[in-house]
Formats: C-alpha cells, structure tokens, sequence
C-alpha cells in the first residue's frame, strides 16, 4: 500500500457542540482532507507547536517527551496513520536511536503533537485517505459552508478518535480591547490556562 504525506491545515472548533475540535490534515499532492476529532487538551498542545507565540512557563506532556527523548538521543523519524477501524485512527510513532529503528503505537492525535515538535513528516495510507478523505472549500465565498461542514464532520461519531471533553466555561472575548486581549493572553499562559489562552489568541488574529 501507498503512503500519501499529509500536512496540517489547522484545528476548529465547533460553534454548535461545545469542547469538539476538528484536526484537518491536508493531502500534500492533491485537494482531499483528514478530519480527525481530538480532545481539548491535545488541540491545545497541537495548536501551541503550530502557532509558537505561546510559550509555556514548564514544559507540556508532549514537551517533557521530546525533552527525554533528546537526552537519550531518541528521534522521531515519522509518523503513520496505518489504520481507520469504527471511525477510530490507529498511528504509530517511528523512532531511530543509535541506527535501531522501533515502532511504537500512538493515538494519533499524540502521534501529530510530537511529529509538530521533531518536524517529522506525517503519512497516511492511500486507502485510508479513499475512505475517510473529503473536499473542503477554501474560497472565502464558500467560508461558512465550510464551516457548517466542519461541524458536520464534529457531529458524526464515524470520524471520532477518541472521546470529546466539553468546555464548560463558553466565555467570549469579542467586547475586550485589543490590549486587553494581550493582557489576557499573559496571565493566561502564566496560569497555565491553555484552553484559555487559545481562545483569546484566535481573537487577536481577528483583530
């Protein structure tokens, strides 16, 4: 079976069910995308290792492993998503140490966090992508179909990978000024507030 190498197109979060977030990966040598449901905790730490203004006072789970990993001189080489069973996708870490190659299972939404922080490549099978791949728009025409589709795709328990957390706290930050916001941002990274702090970045990059 062939590899097909995907990139990350990004992370949403849906305006209908509360905590659900959509990982999109894009087909690097063609239009289809991966939509892969992950919980809160790991779209915060995916979505710190894409954007890198965040930078967290002590090191995330996913920090603490690249850091063990580099002291005894582990790397990731790659990451595969090799399997869609029930809507559920299996990954698996490929990791080199001292020119011996291992393979170790992952929830795939681990698996991209740490591929983000070695710059690893992320791959996929050619017939998981015929099974689970879709055509999103991307004109700005077409922005909130697109975004009906995203909560489409959050609404339909075939793609979930593992089990959604809900958001309890709903609270938004479009009345606050834009120094505000950067006020927010601060103290939000300080109390380790991730959630927090994303939430209060996607509003600055509206502004």
């Amino acid at each position: 079976m062939s590899l097909v190498k995907l990139s990350i197109k990004g992370i949403s979060y849906s305006q209908t069910q509360n905590g659900a977030y959509a990982l999109i990966l894009n087909e690097v040598d063609g239009e289809r995308k991966l939509p892969i449901v992950i919980g809160a905790f790991e779209a915060q730490s995916i979505a710190i290792a894409l954007e890198k203004e965040i930078k967290p006072p002590r090191p995330l789970t996913h920090d603490l492993f690249k850091n063990f990993a580099e002291r005894f001189d582990i790397v990731v080489k790659q990451v595969i998503i090799h399997k869609l069973v029930d809507g559920v996708f299996y990954s698996s870490i490929i990791c080199e140490r001292d020119k011996i190659e291992e393979i170790i299972d992952a929830r795939t939404s681990d698996a991209i966090a740490l591929a983000l922080r070695f710059n690893a490549p992320i791959f996929t099978y050619k017939n998981i992508l015929d099974k689970a791949g879709i055509y999103l728009k991307n004109n700005s025409i077409e922005a909130d179909k697109e975004s009906q589709e995203i909560d489409d795709i959050l609404s339909n328990p075939q793609t979930f990978s593992e089990p959604v957390e809900s958001n309890k706290s709903g609270e938004t930050y479009s009345k606050h000024t834009l120094q505000e916001l950067i006020e927010l941002l601060d103290q939000a990274v300080i109390q380790e507030d991730y959630e927090k702090a994303a939430k209060i970045r996607d509003e600055i990059s509206k502004r």
